[in-house]
């Protein structure tokens, strides 16, 4: 515990007296006690200061820090020892996924641009606007594209390509993914411009009907997380249904809008439709499970758990309770508005293999509260979040958008790693595999049908269950999806749960410390 709190303690006189000069060592104590003569020195940590940002972060904050001996400070019995290791490897992207990350780790990330990076967990990207899901047919070699949506005011919105359309070419050559390495849909991802070749399935095969769409993708396309939403009449009762797409900043407030019409229509039930929600930031599934449930904020909603060294640090052993909460709070500019909270017991989610993260997180930590009837698939099974971490010291390294001029000007990176687990109130935190539905039901590619209309496949089976019918219609789908790759895993909030308290509080309690 001594050597733990003095390398905390150590980082902590940087982030005060050292936020201008990152050249003191921050290792392993011993080297800071007995520093290195700097006329015998080749090499020296400035050298290398992406490196040495994310070697220092990692030691700090990644979930996985006693299963990787390069994080063990005790392995750098002299500060040149410390610096042969981070210039071991001179490109920061390949330092951090070969020398720092856990082999089991499917989560963590980083981004060159940490602006690009922030804009995405408000819905801002460079986008053409265009959502798909890539699929291979069959279990053959034949891969084929369909559309999920279009993103309002986007330059795909302007064309002739609408939800349930297929494409099978791109640039005029068949798509084909023999490999993560040997592909042609990485155009998708990469090419600010791109021509799809349409198609047509007939049955038995996709044939190209003649039709081409050009797409080009715009810097800062902002989309509405909230896609649809309505009061259905379902057998005389006003059933409520909304499509959200991603646990985006800003949406705190526009939720609790919709909520808003929802109590003020008098609903009975409420279908929240997450099929393609990749996940997003932590507050705001307590934003909207508050609104579902309870907006009590003394109640447990979810648990977050660190490393142990972490854990000791910021004296909260055995993770960190999140409760639910009464109003919008303050992030994001947000006015701390009451919540219009519908009060349930029992809500239909539909969900399947795009949902992850946050939304995974909803389901988990309203289930010891709320009877929750998940339609769809199983999920991805990410039972963990994540800090943006820069280089900036005095923020504990955690990104802080009112605090960026103390970000090193000369290094823009910013890193993604898995930080904590989650559980639910009950403890419950184990779904890695996923989280299984009550009623399976897949889309099928060659009907999809209109999101929001009852008539649509998985709202259907949702308005069955509320309406309580009997002899219900057989909904399954003649061709499921055999999905490779969804658009979805391109945006900043893909596949992720963010949050951004953590850092801030080390860097105050570090600070408590050293004034005492």
């Amino acid at each position: 515990m001594k050597k733990y709190f003095l390398l905390f303690l150590s980082i902590g006189v940087v982030s005060i007296s050292c936020s201008k000069n990152d050249d003191e060592p921050v290792v392993n104590p011993d080297i800071t006690e007995n520093p290195i003569d700097p006329v015998v020195e080749t090499k020296s940590r400035a050298d290398y200061p992406v490196q040495d940002f994310m070697w220092q972060a990692m030691n700090l904050y990644y979930f996985y820090v006693n299963d990787v001996p390069n994080l063990d400070e005790g392995n750098y019995a002299t500060l040149d020892e410390y610096v042969d290791f981070i210039a071991s490897e001179s490109n920061p992207a390949d330092f951090y996924n070969n020398k720092l990350l856990f082999s089991e780790d499917r989560f963590s990330f980083l981004n060159e641009d940490y602006k690009a990076l922030t804009a995405g967990f408000s819905g801002i990207s460079k986008s053409n606007g265009l959502e798909y899901s890539l699929a291979r047919f069959n279990n053959s070699e034949v891969i084929y594209g369909y559309v999920r949506y279009i993103v309002k005011n986007s330059d795909a919105a302007t064309k002739d390509i609408k939800r349930g359309d297929l494409f099978t070419s791109i640039n005029g050559e068949p798509l084909f993914f023999d490999s993560p390495e040997s592909n042609n849909t990485s155009l998708l991802r990469n090419a600010d411009t791109y021509t799809l070749g349409m198609a047509d399935f007939d049955g038995n095969e996709f044939v190209l009907n003649g039709k081409e769409v050009t797409l080009t993708k715009q810097e800062g396309l902002v989309e509405d997380p909230i896609l649809v939403n309505k009061v259905l009449d379902v057998g005389g009762q006003k059933v409520g249904y909304l499509m959200y797409n991603q646990f985006a900043g800003n949406s705190g407030e526009p939720l609790n809008d919709v909520f808003g019409e929802f109590k003020s229509e008098g609903i009975s039930d409420l279908v929240l439709d997450l099929r393609y929600n990749p996940g997003g930031l932590g507050y705001i599934t307590q934003i909207l499970g508050s609104l579902i449930h309870q907006p009590d904020p003394l109640k447990l909603f979810y648990t977050r758990r660190f490393n142990s060294k972490y854990e000791e640090a910021l004296e909260i052993q055995g993770g960190l309770k999140t409760n639910f909460v009464a109003d919008t709070g303050t992030e994001d500019n947000n006015s701390e508005i009451p919540l219009n909270s519908l009060d349930l017991n029992k809500i239909y989610v539909i969900a399947t293999g795009n949902s992850a993260s946050a939304s995974e997180l909803l389901i988990n930590g309203l289930r010891p509260y709320v009877e929750v009837v998940h339609i769809g698939s199983t999920t991805v099974g990410k039972n963990q979040g994540s800090f943006t971490l820069v280089d900036s010291p005095a923020t504990g390294f955690g990104y802080n958008p009112d605090r960026e001029d103390e970000i090193n000007p000369n290094n823009s990176w910013a890193i993604q790693p898995i930080t904590s687990q989650t559980e639910n109130s009950e403890g419950f935190g184990d779904y890695s595999a996923g989280l299984p539905p009550t009623i399976p039901i897949d889309e099928d590619f060659s009907d999809l049908g209109e999101l929001g209309n009852p008539t649509e496949r998985l709202l259907a089976r949702a308005l069955q269950e509320i309406n309580g019918v009997s002899a219900k219609t057989n909904l399954s789908a003649k061709y499921p999806v055999d999905m490779i790759y969804s658009s979805s895993l391109e945006s900043a909030n893909g596949g992720r749960l963010i949050f951004r308290d953590i850092p801030a509080l080390l860097s105050e309690r570090l600070k408590s410390k050293l004034n005492k």
